[in-house]
């Protein structure tokens, strides 16, 4: 069976501070202060019977237009697109798209991501997304990056007489500076192609960009490997009213 593929790398995560203790300052005690208790973090959602349900169907309905978009915008690469389910347990909501050893895409879904989205319209636009990543050719972009930003630091640091230990160092920062040069772009890229999949798919991207209301905001870092939130969801409202 023919299915989608995906990269995105989406997380949810929180972490809730106790609140202070009530009242005025402590007296003076013989007993010992009680030993604050770790809090055990969040146990990952696990998908019901209908949010499984609702998986599949919204697989049904995007794979197709998913392989279509492939095909009609790009050449020689694999759009026969494959979808895997990662079940280990206790993992953060995430999706992301890779590629087998024969070029294959594929798409993997968490059971916590699968469990997490609200609606059918915010597991389509994830689907679509990560699909655009794929078709927009991001992984090899991201990789050639990487090697041209491990050569040029790693090569001044050899000019320089740096040592073996010292250049592998600065080989490695430049691959890690490279690979993030375009991260940005290529979410916004990702994002505006996957609201006209999400669109032509039936379903509703605006309404589905709501999703990042639910992961932590990146703001505008430098370096940082995602764009603002805010400006993700202006990109999908501009893309949809055009469509």
């Amino acid at each position: 069976m023919r299915k989608l593929a995906l990269l995105c790398v989406l997380a949810l995560a929180a972490c809730d501070a106790p609140p202070p203790p009530s009242g005025g300052p402590s007296q003076p005690s013989t007993q010992p202060a009680p030993q604050p208790q770790a809090r055990a973090p969040r146990a990952p959602a696990t998908p019901t019977s209908d949010k499984v349900a609702q998986f599949k169907s919204v697989v049904a309905a995007v794979e197709p237009v998913a392989e279509r978009e492939c095909n009609a915008r790009t050449q020689g690469i694999n759009c026969d697109f494959r979808i895997v389910v990662d079940d280990r347990p206790g993992m953060p909501a995430n999706a992301f798209q890779t590629v087998d050893r024969q070029g294959r895409p594929i798409l993997a879904f968490n059971l916590a991501l699968i469990a997490e989205v609200r609606n059918r319209d915010e597991l389509a636009f994830v689907m679509g997304h990560e699909a655009a990543h794929h078709i927009a050719g991001h992984l090899d972009r991201q990789r050639n990056n990487a090697m041209a930003g491990a050569i040029l630091l790693g090569g001044l640091a050899a000019i320089t007489g740096a040592s073996q230990g010292a250049v592998q160092n600065a080989t490695d920062l430049g691959a890690g500076l490279g690979a993030r040069t375009y991260s940005k772009d290529y979410e916004l890229e990702a994002d505006a192609l996957g609201t006209v999949i999400t669109k032509r798919a039936g379903y509703d991207p605006v309404r589905g960009a709501a999703f990042f209301t639910q992961i932590p905001d990146p703001g505008d870092r430098f370096l940082g490997t995602h764009p603002p939130n805010a400006q993700r969801i202006e990109t999908v409202k501009r893309v949809a009213a055009g469509l």
